[in-house]
Protein backbone atom coordinates (compact mmCIF):
# COMPACT_ATOMS: atom_id res chain seq x y z
CA UNK A 1 0.00 0.00 0.00
CA UNK A 2 1.75 3.16 -1.17
CA UNK A 3 1.06 6.83 -1.51
CA UNK A 4 2.79 9.67 -3.31
CA UNK A 5 5.43 11.52 -1.35
CA UNK A 6 5.61 14.66 -3.51
CA UNK A 7 4.80 17.22 -0.84
CA UNK A 8 5.05 21.00 -1.45
CA UNK A 9 6.55 23.32 1.13
CA UNK A 10 4.18 24.24 3.94
CA UNK A 11 2.79 27.78 3.61
CA UNK A 12 3.43 30.27 6.41
CA UNK A 13 1.47 29.54 9.58
CA UNK A 14 -0.15 32.01 11.91
CA UNK A 15 2.39 33.79 14.14
CA UNK A 16 -0.01 33.37 17.04
CA UNK A 17 1.47 29.99 17.87
CA UNK A 18 4.77 28.75 19.08
CA UNK A 19 5.74 26.17 16.52
CA UNK A 20 7.81 23.03 16.25
CA UNK A 21 9.60 22.31 13.00
CA UNK A 22 10.46 18.97 11.52
CA UNK A 23 14.07 17.91 11.89
CA UNK A 24 13.80 15.80 8.75
CA UNK A 25 16.44 16.33 6.12
CA UNK A 26 13.70 16.74 3.53
CA UNK A 27 13.02 20.48 3.32
CA UNK A 28 9.82 19.81 1.42
CA UNK A 29 8.25 18.15 4.44
CA UNK A 30 9.05 20.76 7.09
CA UNK A 31 5.93 21.26 9.17
CA UNK A 32 4.67 23.96 11.47
CA UNK A 33 2.48 22.64 14.28
CA UNK A 34 0.84 24.85 16.95
CA UNK A 35 2.44 24.40 20.37
CA UNK A 36 0.29 25.52 23.28
CA UNK A 37 1.38 25.92 26.88
CA UNK A 38 -1.50 24.74 29.08
CA UNK A 39 -0.40 27.25 31.73
CA UNK A 40 -0.70 30.19 29.33
CA UNK A 41 -3.59 32.49 30.37
CA UNK A 42 -4.56 32.70 26.69
CA UNK A 43 -4.51 28.94 26.18
CA UNK A 44 -8.30 28.78 25.75
CA UNK A 45 -8.15 31.15 22.78
CA UNK A 46 -5.05 29.57 21.27
CA UNK A 47 -6.59 26.11 21.51
CA UNK A 48 -9.76 27.32 19.80
CA UNK A 49 -7.74 28.95 17.04
CA UNK A 50 -5.66 25.79 16.53
CA UNK A 51 -8.85 23.71 16.28
CA UNK A 52 -10.14 26.05 13.56
CA UNK A 53 -6.91 26.29 11.57
CA UNK A 54 -5.42 22.81 11.94
CA UNK A 55 -7.69 20.49 13.91
CA UNK A 56 -4.43 19.48 15.57
CA UNK A 57 -1.93 20.89 18.07
CA UNK A 58 0.72 20.01 20.61
CA UNK A 59 0.45 20.78 24.32
CA UNK A 60 3.21 21.29 26.88
CA UNK A 61 3.03 21.71 30.67
CA UNK A 62 0.22 19.15 30.67
CA UNK A 63 0.82 17.92 34.21
CA UNK A 64 1.28 14.20 33.47
CA UNK A 65 4.41 12.90 35.27
CA UNK A 66 7.14 11.47 33.03
CA UNK A 67 7.24 8.30 35.11
CA UNK A 68 3.58 7.56 34.28
CA UNK A 69 4.34 7.86 30.56
CA UNK A 70 7.64 5.95 30.68
CA UNK A 71 6.12 3.08 32.71
CA UNK A 72 3.36 2.41 30.19
CA UNK A 73 5.72 2.66 27.23
CA UNK A 74 8.10 0.19 28.87
CA UNK A 75 5.25 -2.22 29.59
CA UNK A 76 3.92 -1.86 26.04
CA UNK A 77 7.33 -2.66 24.55
CA UNK A 78 7.45 -5.85 26.64
CA UNK A 79 3.94 -6.75 25.50
CA UNK A 80 4.78 -6.44 21.80
CA UNK A 81 8.01 -8.38 22.39
CA UNK A 82 5.98 -11.44 23.45
CA UNK A 83 6.01 -14.45 21.12
CA UNK A 84 3.56 -14.00 18.25
CA UNK A 85 1.56 -17.04 19.37
CA UNK A 86 0.93 -15.39 22.75
CA UNK A 87 -0.13 -12.06 21.23
CA UNK A 88 -2.45 -13.83 18.82
CA UNK A 89 -4.40 -15.24 21.79
CA UNK A 90 -5.64 -11.67 22.44
CA UNK A 91 -7.01 -11.40 18.89
CA UNK A 92 -8.14 -11.09 16.27
CA UNK A 93 -9.41 -7.58 17.01
CA UNK A 94 -13.16 -7.28 16.36
CA UNK A 95 -12.86 -4.41 17.03
CA UNK A 96 -11.23 -4.79 20.46
CA UNK A 97 -8.22 -6.96 21.15
CA UNK A 98 -4.92 -7.56 19.40
CA UNK A 99 -4.57 -6.85 15.70
CA UNK A 100 -1.70 -7.34 13.28
CA UNK A 101 -1.53 -5.52 9.91
CA UNK A 102 -5.27 -5.88 9.27
CA UNK A 103 -7.14 -2.68 10.18
CA UNK A 104 -10.91 -3.04 10.28
CA UNK A 105 -12.91 -5.40 8.07
CA UNK A 106 -12.84 -3.62 4.71
CA UNK A 107 -9.42 -4.48 3.35
CA UNK A 108 -7.34 -1.77 5.04
CA UNK A 109 -3.85 -2.94 6.00
CA UNK A 110 -0.77 -1.30 7.46
CA UNK A 111 2.67 -2.08 8.84
CA UNK A 112 1.37 -2.08 12.41
CA UNK A 113 0.38 -4.30 15.28
CA UNK A 114 -1.90 -2.92 17.95
CA UNK A 115 -3.98 -3.43 21.04
CA UNK A 116 -7.39 -1.75 21.13
CA UNK A 117 -9.12 -1.67 24.51
CA UNK A 118 -12.60 -0.50 25.57
CA UNK A 119 -13.01 1.80 28.57
CA UNK A 120 -15.69 1.12 31.16
CA UNK A 121 -16.44 4.15 33.32
CA UNK A 122 -13.10 5.59 32.25
CA UNK A 123 -10.97 2.53 33.02
CA UNK A 124 -9.70 -0.58 31.23
CA UNK A 125 -10.67 -3.90 32.75
CA UNK A 126 -7.98 -6.59 32.97
CA UNK A 127 -10.67 -8.96 31.69
CA UNK A 128 -11.28 -6.96 28.49
CA UNK A 129 -8.69 -9.06 26.63
CA UNK A 130 -6.64 -12.10 27.55
CA UNK A 131 -2.91 -11.51 27.17
CA UNK A 132 -0.64 -14.27 28.49
CA UNK A 133 2.26 -13.21 30.71
CA UNK A 134 0.69 -9.82 31.38
CA UNK A 135 1.11 -8.93 35.07
CA UNK A 136 -1.45 -7.08 37.16
CA UNK A 137 0.93 -4.11 37.31
CA UNK A 138 0.50 -3.63 33.55
CA UNK A 139 -3.21 -2.91 34.00
CA UNK A 140 -2.52 -0.66 36.99
CA UNK A 141 0.00 1.42 35.02
CA UNK A 142 -2.29 1.47 31.99
CA UNK A 143 -5.23 2.84 33.97
CA UNK A 144 -3.05 5.40 35.71
CA UNK A 145 -2.04 6.69 32.29
CA UNK A 146 -5.59 6.53 30.87
CA UNK A 147 -6.94 8.51 33.84
CA UNK A 148 -4.30 11.18 33.25
CA UNK A 149 -4.95 11.62 29.53
CA UNK A 150 -8.72 11.52 30.02
CA UNK A 151 -8.29 14.43 32.41
CA UNK A 152 -6.23 16.28 29.75
CA UNK A 153 -9.02 15.73 27.23
CA UNK A 154 -11.62 17.14 29.61
CA UNK A 155 -9.47 20.18 30.45
CA UNK A 156 -8.92 20.88 26.74
CA UNK A 157 -12.65 20.58 26.00
CA UNK A 158 -13.50 22.93 28.87
CA UNK A 159 -10.96 25.46 27.60
CA UNK A 160 -12.59 25.18 24.18
CA UNK A 161 -16.00 25.94 25.67
CA UNK A 162 -14.47 28.86 27.56
CA UNK A 163 -12.70 30.14 24.45
CA UNK A 164 -15.93 29.95 22.45
CA UNK A 165 -17.77 31.65 25.34
CA UNK A 166 -20.47 28.98 25.55
CA UNK A 167 -22.26 27.68 28.61
CA UNK A 168 -22.14 25.46 30.51
CA UNK A 169 -18.38 25.03 30.49
CA UNK A 170 -18.73 21.25 30.74
CA UNK A 171 -21.01 21.05 27.70
CA UNK A 172 -18.33 19.01 25.88
CA UNK A 173 -16.34 17.42 28.71
CA UNK A 174 -19.47 15.93 30.31
CA UNK A 175 -19.64 13.42 27.44
CA UNK A 176 -16.27 12.00 28.45
CA UNK A 177 -16.94 12.18 32.17
CA UNK A 178 -20.24 10.33 31.81
CA UNK A 179 -19.95 6.80 33.23
CA UNK A 180 -21.42 5.52 29.95
CA UNK A 181 -18.88 7.36 27.81
CA UNK A 182 -17.95 5.16 24.86
CA UNK A 183 -14.23 5.87 24.89
CA UNK A 184 -11.36 3.55 24.06
CA UNK A 185 -7.59 3.29 24.23
CA UNK A 186 -5.17 2.08 21.58
CA UNK A 187 -1.48 1.18 21.61
CA UNK A 188 0.13 0.99 18.17
CA UNK A 189 3.50 -0.62 17.47
CA UNK A 190 5.17 0.00 14.11
CA UNK A 191 8.16 -2.38 13.79
CA UNK A 192 11.12 -1.32 11.66
CA UNK A 193 10.85 -2.64 8.13
CA UNK A 194 13.99 -2.84 5.98
CA UNK A 195 11.89 -4.11 3.07
CA UNK A 196 10.50 -0.63 2.44
CA UNK A 197 13.81 0.76 1.18
CA UNK A 198 12.77 -0.03 -2.39
CA UNK A 199 9.63 2.08 -1.98
CA UNK A 200 11.54 4.99 -0.46
CA UNK A 201 14.12 4.98 -3.26
CA UNK A 202 11.27 5.17 -5.73
CA UNK A 203 9.93 8.31 -4.06
CA UNK A 204 7.03 6.48 -2.45
CA UNK A 205 5.97 5.96 1.16
CA UNK A 206 5.12 2.68 2.86
CA UNK A 207 2.03 3.09 5.04
CA UNK A 208 2.05 2.12 8.69
CA UNK A 209 -1.53 3.31 9.27
CA UNK A 210 -3.60 4.72 6.41
CA UNK A 211 -5.11 8.19 6.20
CA UNK A 212 -8.28 8.74 8.22
CA UNK A 213 -10.07 11.04 10.61
CA UNK A 214 -11.02 10.00 14.13
CA UNK A 215 -14.80 9.65 14.58
CA UNK A 216 -14.88 10.49 18.30
CA UNK A 217 -14.93 13.92 19.96
CA UNK A 218 -11.22 14.24 20.70
CA UNK A 219 -8.05 12.13 20.62
CA UNK A 220 -4.94 12.47 22.78
CA UNK A 221 -1.83 10.92 21.24
CA UNK A 222 1.68 10.43 22.54
CA UNK A 223 4.53 8.54 20.88
CA UNK A 224 8.18 7.74 21.37
CA UNK A 225 10.79 9.78 19.52
CA UNK A 226 10.37 8.02 16.17
CA UNK A 227 8.97 9.98 13.24
CA UNK A 228 6.06 8.80 11.12
CA UNK A 229 2.93 10.77 12.03
CA UNK A 230 1.68 13.16 9.35
CA UNK A 231 -1.35 15.43 9.12
CA UNK A 232 -3.10 16.84 6.07
CA UNK A 233 -3.49 20.61 5.82
CA UNK A 234 -6.57 22.29 4.36
CA UNK A 235 -4.95 22.38 0.91
CA UNK A 236 -4.28 18.64 1.00
CA UNK A 237 -0.55 18.97 1.72
CA UNK A 238 0.81 16.23 3.96
CA UNK A 239 3.26 17.47 6.60
CA UNK A 240 5.32 15.54 9.12
CA UNK A 241 4.78 16.00 12.85
CA UNK A 242 8.08 16.17 14.77
CA UNK A 243 7.86 13.58 17.57
CA UNK A 244 8.15 14.65 21.20
CA UNK A 245 8.00 11.91 23.82
CA UNK A 246 7.39 14.43 26.61
CA UNK A 247 4.34 16.12 25.08
CA UNK A 248 0.86 15.25 23.85
CA UNK A 249 -0.83 15.97 20.54
CA UNK A 250 -4.53 16.76 20.35
CA UNK A 251 -6.69 15.69 17.40
CA UNK A 252 -10.14 17.11 16.63
CA UNK A 253 -12.58 14.29 15.88
CA UNK A 254 -15.56 14.12 13.52
CA UNK A 255 -18.03 14.48 16.40
CA UNK A 256 -16.43 17.74 17.54
CA UNK A 257 -16.61 19.02 13.97
CA UNK A 258 -20.38 18.45 14.01
CA UNK A 259 -20.81 19.83 17.53
CA UNK A 260 -19.20 23.10 16.36
CA UNK A 261 -21.19 23.04 13.09
CA UNK A 262 -18.04 22.87 11.03
CA UNK A 263 -16.10 25.63 12.80
CA UNK A 264 -13.57 23.00 13.81
CA UNK A 265 -12.37 20.45 11.26
CA UNK A 266 -11.43 16.88 12.05
CA UNK A 267 -7.94 16.42 10.66
CA UNK A 268 -6.86 13.65 8.31
CA UNK A 269 -3.75 11.93 9.56
CA UNK A 270 -1.65 8.88 8.78
CA UNK A 271 1.55 7.13 9.86
CA UNK A 272 4.44 6.20 7.58
CA UNK A 273 6.50 3.12 8.36
CA UNK A 274 10.15 3.49 9.35
CA UNK A 275 12.93 1.30 7.97
CA UNK A 276 15.25 1.66 10.96
CA UNK A 277 13.42 2.42 14.22
CA UNK A 278 10.23 1.08 15.76
CA UNK A 279 7.50 3.54 16.64
CA UNK A 280 5.16 3.19 19.62
CA UNK A 281 2.12 5.41 20.04
CA UNK A 282 -0.59 5.49 22.69
CA UNK A 283 -3.93 7.10 21.87
CA UNK A 284 -6.94 7.93 24.02
CA UNK A 285 -10.14 8.32 21.99
CA UNK A 286 -12.72 10.35 23.93
CA UNK A 287 -16.21 9.37 22.84
CA UNK A 288 -19.73 10.25 24.06
CA UNK A 289 -22.30 7.77 25.38
CA UNK A 290 -23.81 5.61 22.64
CA UNK A 291 -27.22 7.30 22.89
CA UNK A 292 -25.79 10.85 22.79
CA UNK A 293 -27.27 12.95 19.98
CA UNK A 294 -24.54 14.54 17.91
CA UNK A 295 -25.71 17.90 16.59
CA UNK A 296 -24.43 21.49 16.65
CA UNK A 297 -24.49 23.09 20.09
CA UNK A 298 -27.40 25.53 20.31
CA UNK A 299 -25.30 27.90 22.45
CA UNK A 300 -22.81 28.19 19.59
CA UNK A 301 -25.27 28.74 16.75
CA UNK A 302 -25.74 32.30 15.53
CA UNK A 303 -29.15 33.73 14.72
CA UNK A 304 -30.42 32.27 11.46
CA UNK A 305 -27.57 29.75 11.23
CA UNK A 306 -28.63 26.31 10.02
CA UNK A 307 -27.10 23.01 10.99
CA UNK A 308 -24.78 21.67 8.30
CA UNK A 309 -25.44 18.12 9.42
CA UNK A 310 -28.32 15.72 9.87
CA UNK A 311 -28.91 14.70 13.46
CA UNK A 312 -27.54 11.32 14.51
CA UNK A 313 -26.53 9.45 17.65
CA UNK A 314 -22.99 8.41 18.41
CA UNK A 315 -24.08 4.76 18.14
CA UNK A 316 -25.37 5.37 14.61
CA UNK A 317 -22.21 7.13 13.53
CA UNK A 318 -19.94 4.58 15.18
CA UNK A 319 -21.77 1.79 13.34
CA UNK A 320 -21.40 3.61 10.02
CA UNK A 321 -17.63 3.97 10.53
CA UNK A 322 -17.30 0.20 10.88
CA UNK A 323 -19.06 -0.18 7.51
CA UNK A 324 -16.63 1.98 5.52
CA UNK A 325 -12.97 1.95 4.54
CA UNK A 326 -10.49 3.85 6.68
CA UNK A 327 -10.07 6.77 4.25
CA UNK A 328 -13.79 7.26 3.54
CA UNK A 329 -15.51 10.62 4.09
CA UNK A 330 -17.65 9.27 6.89
CA UNK A 331 -19.33 12.58 7.66
CA UNK A 332 -20.35 12.91 4.03
CA UNK A 333 -23.38 10.70 4.71
CA UNK A 334 -24.66 13.19 7.27
CA UNK A 335 -23.95 16.51 5.57
CA UNK A 336 -26.84 18.67 4.44
CA UNK A 337 -26.68 20.45 1.10
CA UNK A 338 -26.53 23.95 2.59
CA UNK A 339 -24.58 26.91 1.27
CA UNK A 340 -22.95 28.94 4.03
CA UNK A 341 -23.35 32.65 3.15
CA UNK A 342 -20.86 33.95 5.69
CA UNK A 343 -17.59 33.13 7.40
CA UNK A 344 -18.54 31.08 10.42
CA UNK A 345 -15.26 31.61 12.22
CA UNK A 346 -15.54 33.42 15.49
CA UNK A 347 -13.51 36.62 16.08
CA UNK A 348 -10.94 34.79 18.20
CA UNK A 349 -8.07 37.06 17.16
CA UNK A 350 -9.62 40.08 18.83
CA UNK A 351 -9.59 38.31 22.18
CA UNK A 352 -5.93 37.27 22.19
CA UNK A 353 -3.48 39.45 24.06
CA UNK A 354 -0.12 39.00 22.40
Amino acid sequence: MVVSSNEPILPNSSNLFRTCKSTSGNNNSNSVIPVIDMLDPNAKFLITKACEEFGFFKIINHGVPDETIIKLESDAVKLFDLPQCDKDKAGPASPYGYGNKRIGSHGDVGWVEYLLLPLNDGLVSDKSVTIPQTPHLFWYGLNKYVTSVRNIACVVLEKIADGLNIEPKNVLSRMLKNEKSDSCFRINHYPPCTEIEAYLKGGRNFIGFGEHTDPQVISIIRSNNTTGLQISLKDGTWVSVPPDEHSFFIIVGDSLQVLTNGRFKSVKHRVLANSVKSRLSMIYFGGPPLNEKILPLSSLMEEGEESLYKEFTWQEYKKSTYMTKLSADRLGLYKKNIKVPYDKKLPILEKIIL
